[in-house]
Parts: C-alpha cells; sequence; structure tokens
C-alpha cells in the first residue's frame, strides 16, 4: 500500500506539473490580450494649441505670418565661386507652410527649402538698422529638420546696412558682419559662428572663425534653437535648445585672431653660415674596436643540431595524388602527357619530416653589425635659430570687437542635399529676456508636442526573442526549464542520439535515472500487490518494457558517444606526441 501511494503521489504531482504548464502558457495568452485591448482603449490624439501671433517686441521678429512675402524676396543671382569658373543660379524654391512632419502648433507656418540638391538664397530687410555699438545682440531662431540633414547649411546671414543691398542680387557674395548655424556634410558638424573684422589701417575684412565650435543637433522632425548673444564686454554665448553650449570671448576664441601680433619675424633677418643648429653629433675620438668584424653573418648552421631518429630521407615531401583522376576530355596529343595534381605526403604528417635533411641555423654570437662611433653632445650648439623680431607695422589694437557694424537684412544663403528645412521664430534684438519669453511660447510648447508625437509614431517594441533552451535557468522558470531541455534534447536525438547526449548530458542521465526509478516502482508494485488487477499488470509491464527501451537507448548513445569521444582523443593525441617538425 505504501508504495501505491508513492505512485499515485508521483501521477498526481506529474497531472498538476503539466496542469500548471498549460495555465502558464494560457495566463500569458490571456495577458497579452488584455495588455492590448487596455493599449488600444488608452491609445488617444494629442491636443494641440492654434497659433497666436507673440506680442514680444525686436528690431527684427519673424513668425511667418499671412503677409510675410511683403518682407522676404527670393533671390535669382548668380553665385560666385572663386575656385572654378562654374556658376551656379538660386534655383531653390521657397514656401511658408505648416510643417507635414511632427507638426505641434495649428496654423503656425514657418520659411521652407522645397528643393533638394539645389542652392536657395532668400532675404528680408530690417525695418531700421541694427546698430550693436552700445548693446548686446541676441540671435535666435528655430530649426527644425523634417528629412533630416546628411549634407548642408541651415545657417542665417545678418548682412552688411548697404545701399547697394538688393534683394534679388542676394548671393555668397553679399558682404555680411555675422554667420550663425549649423552646418553639416560628411565629417563637418558644427554650429557656425563667424563674423567679419575691419582692419582699420587697410580697410580689408578678414573673416572671424570660432574654434572649437558647438556640434550641431541633427534630428529628424523635431524642431531645435539656436541662440547667439554678445555682450558689450566682448563674451559670447552659445545656447542650444535653451541650454548653455558653448562660451568665450571674440578676442580669444577665434581664428585669425582680431589683433595681430605686436611683434612679426624679421624678413631681411637670415641665419649666419657659422650657425651651429646641430645638438648632438658623433664622437669624434671614437674608434672602432680591433675585434668587432663587421662581417660576420647574423645567423650560422647549428653545428650541434642531429637528424630526428624518424626523419623520412627518402620519402618527398609532396606526392601525386592518389584519388586525382585524368580529365575525361584530356586529349593525350594536344594537351600533352597528364600528370596528377600533387598533396602533401601523408607519410611525413607523423614524423619530424621528409626530403633531405639540412641542420638548422640558429643566431651567430658574433654578430655585432656595422659599427657606428657614439654621438655626444655638440660643444660647438648654438641653439635653434630664429629671425630677430621687429615692430609690426600692421599692429593695431581693437578692444571691442563687439561693436559689430551695422546690419541691414537677414539672409538664408544656403545649398542642401534635403528640402523642407523650417525655419521660424527668428529673433533679433537686444533683450536676453525677451529671447526667453519667446522661447517659452513657442519652442517649449511645440517641443513638448513633438515629442509626444514622435513616441506616439513609433511601432510597439517586438516581443523579446525567446531565449535558447541553453540559455535558459533552473531557477528562472523550473517548468519552462525542464520542458524545454526534453524537447531540445528529443528533437535532437531523432537524428543524432549521440550529439544529444554530448550535447544535453543533464537530461540523458535524467531520463536513465527515471526509467531505473519507474522499473523500480513497477516492480515494488507487482512485488508487494497480492494480487494486482490484469489491467494493471498489463499497463506496468508496457511502462515497464519502455521504460528499459528509454533506458537502453540513452545508454548506447551515451556509450558511443564516449567511444567516439575517446576515439578522438585518442586521433589528437597520437598527432600530437610525436617529434615536432
Amino acid at each position: 500500500m505504501r508504495v501505491n501511494a508513492v505512485l499515485a503521489t508521483a501521477l498526481y504531482s506529474s497531472a498538476a506539473l503539466l496542469g500548471q504548464v498549460r495555465a502558464d502558457d494560457t495566463d500569458d495568452a490571456v495577458e497579452s490580450s488584455s495588455t492590448s485591448i487596455e493599449e488600444t482603449s488608452t491609445t488617444s490624439a494629442i491636443e494641440k494649441p492654434t497659433f497666436t501671433p507673440s506680442k514680444i517686441k525686436a528690431d527684427f521678429f519673424e513668425q511667418f505670418t499671412d503677409d510675410w512675402d511683403s518682407r522676404w524676396k527670393p533671390s535669382h543671382a548668380k553665385k560666385e565661386d572663386s575656385k572654378t569658373t562654374e556658376e551656379w543660379a538660386y534655383v531653390g524654391e521657397w514656401a511658408v507652410e505648416e510643417p507635414h512632419v511632427f507638426k505641434a502648433i495649428e496654423q503656425d507656418k514657418g520659411l521652407v527649402v522645397k528643393n533638394p540638391a539645389a542652392h536657395h538664397a532668400i532675404s528680408a530687410k530690417f525695418p531700421k538698422k541694427i546698430d550693436n555699438k552700445k548693446n548686446t545682440l541676441v540671435v535666435q531662431y528655430e530649426v527644425k529638420l523634417q528629412n533630416g540633414l546628411e549634407c548642408g547649411g541651415a545657417y542665417m546671414k545678418l548682412l552688411q546696412d548697404n545701399k547697394a543691398l538688393h534683394a534679388e542680387e542676394f548671393s555668397n557674395a553679399s558682404p555680411y558682419v555675422i554667420m550663425f548655424g549649423p552646418d553639416k556634410c560628411g565629417a563637418t558638424n558644427k554650429v557656425h559662428f563667424i563674423f567679419k573684422h575691419k582692419n582699420p589701417k587697410t580697410g580689408e575684412y578678414e573673416e572671424k572663425h570660432l574654434k572649437s565650435a558647438p556640434t550641431a543637433k541633427i534630428t529628424k522632425g523635431t524642431t531645435n534653437l539656436y541662440t547667439l548673444i554678445v555682450y558689450e564686454d566682448n563674451e559670447f554665448e552659445i545656447k542650444i535648445n535653451g541650454e548653455s553650449s558653448k562660451k568665450g570671448n571674440l578676442l580669444e576664441d577665434f581664428t585669425p585672431s582680431v589683433n595681430p601680433d605686436k611683434e612679426i619675424d624679421d624678413p631681411k633677418d637670415t641665419k649666419p653660415e657659422d650657425w651651429v643648429d646641430e645638438a648632438r653629433i658623433a664622437d669624434p675620438e671614437a674608434t672602432k674596436p680591433e675585434d668587432w668584424d663587421e662581417d660576420a653573418p647574423f645567423e650560422i648552421i647549428d653545428e650541434e643540431a642531429t637528424k630526428p631518429d624518424d626523419w623520412l630521407e627518402d620519402e618527398p615531401t609532396m606526392v601525386s595524388d592518389p584519388e586525382a583522376e585524368k580529365p575525361e576530355d584530356w586529349d593525350d596529343e594536344e594537351d600533352g602527357d597528364w600528370i596528377p595534381p600533387t598533396v602533401p605526403n601523408p607519410k611525413c604528417e607523423e614524423v619530424s619530416g621528409c626530403g633531405k635533411w639540412e641542420p638548422p641555423t640558429k643566431k651567430n654570437p658574433a654578430y655585432k653589425g656595422k659599427w657606428t662611433p657614439e654621438y655626444i653632445d655638440n660643444p660647438a650648439y648654438k641653439g635653434v635659430w630664429a629671425p630677430a623680431k621687429i615692430p609690426n607695422p600692421d599692429y593695431f589694437e581693437d578692444k571691442t570687437p563687439s561693436k559689430f557694424e551695422p546690419m541691414g537684412a537677414i539672409g538664408f544663403e544656403i545649398w542642401t542635399m534635403q528640402s523642407d528645412i523650417l525655419f521660424d521664430n527668428i529673433y533679433i534684438g537686444h533683450s536676453v529676456g525677451d529671447a526667453e519669453k519667446l522661447k517659452a511660447e513657442t519652442y517649449d510648447v511645440k517641443h513638448a508636442i513633438e515629442v509626444a508625437e514622435e513616441e506616439a509614431s513609433k511601432p510597439p517594441p517586438a516581443k523579446e526573442s525567446p531565449k535558447s533552451p541553453m540559455d535558459l535557468k533552473f531557477m528562472d522558470d523550473p517548468v519552462h526549464y525542464v520542458r524545454e531541455k526534453v524537447d531540445l534534447f528529443w528533437a535532437i536525438a531523432k537524428n543524432d542520439p549521440v550529439e544529444a547526449v554530448k550535447a544535453l548530458p543533464e537530461v540523458a542521465g535524467g531520463i536513465g535515472a527515471l526509467a531505473v526509478t519507474v522499473i523500480a516502482l513497477i516492480v515494488g508494485i507487482i512485488g508487494l500487490s497480492a494480487a494486482p488487477p490484469p489491467q494493471v499488470q498489463k499497463a506496468a509491464e508496457k511502462v515497464k518494457q519502455s521504460a528499459m527501451d528509454t533506458k537502453d537507448q540513452v545508454v548506447d548513445a551515451a556509450s558511443t558517444a564516449t567511444e567516439k569521444s575517446q576515439a578522438e582523443l585518442n586521433k589528437r593525441t597520437t598527432r600530437s606526441s610525436g617529434p615536432a617538425e
């Protein structure tokens, strides 16, 4: 009775285990379905505000309202290129429209570059010139790369106040005061800050480029805000999306520098003929030792070496391939006698070598190479020569480069491989506070909605791929672990029992132990029961025979795997234990 109770308990536990596995599968399906329904029911459209023009005032403030074309004029001038004689026309089209990617504010329009791989130019005159001599200058605008940016510019130019400036003639040659904004192509990815400075002596203008310019934000579809602040004390700051990205000084952080050197090299000064600029020389008193043999070879024959006992001197290193066959279309009269290809002599693989034996070489202990004298400090050394310094005749000092020349217009003059670059909310004035307020009214609002739109447009994350049975851990899910391991074992065993035992020895051992346990239980049942029913005897015999078959199959597979592994091991040991070549 005790054995019957044990068997009953085992069968009940097995049924419960299988039931739990099925229940887990069902629960997973129900939970997945519930999650899908919940996600679908909670998805809703993102509320968007309607555009309202800002009341902020500035020297120039543009939100591209309906009267925008009264201010902005496209250019159809020829693009000048000093490097070639080829000319380009500004054929790129412009439009003012709402964004088609992640639109955040209804009826909010911007200036859009419409053509890829084209030169674009457009400008707008200021109501009155902007004079920065006694003010802080603040330049701020939004850039939305609706198709990304692989190669092209999205920068602006503040043009020099000039009566000769005509919008239809605006080009890359038009004089500007400041160039600011992102630019990317190939390895270049930065936010330009360039200003033109006038030499007070020559009257010529020179571009001053920011050193270590910050990296531009190249995000597809979402707006980025670029801000430039230049203070009266020559300090400047570049912000991207409201965060400081670069601070510096106009006198220290630009190349070439605003002010030239006070002194320069004397162009008339030349190095004296007797000037000695060699710091070290060969020791003139050094002599080659008498026992120094420059002709001694680097290697010599090892006279102590002896031929290995297993060296097969009469065996060639290469032999004809015994498996090679003369091609059927080979014609001895036309192609000559057929000679089979050669292969390495298999007899040489198990010994030190074949063919004529020659003693190896070794490093010559007498080798010294070519003799050279040691180097010593040169007593006549005078140091590195440099020309004398003289006062720079072109020297000047501008202590306030922040006092830029008056600016009369703004222009976008760019080339880009991507279309649909959108510009909006351009502020050019003198109030850092107003620029911050504008950011809060426009950029902050649209950026939050754009991010939400971007997240909503992303496809749902793909479910994690199920782990390989070999990567599972027992403690993570014992039921799943056992089931996957057994399934994998039988899948491999159908084609190659040996590989199944080698790959999953723990399963093979478990099956063997299970078979023995079942046999013991059945034998106990039959032995203790006085008169078991016929159906029990029949079932017991069937289980016993199945268990014995399973045990024999696992044992045979394990034995075959062991013999096969031992044969491979013997083969490798035999190969590796022979004398080295």
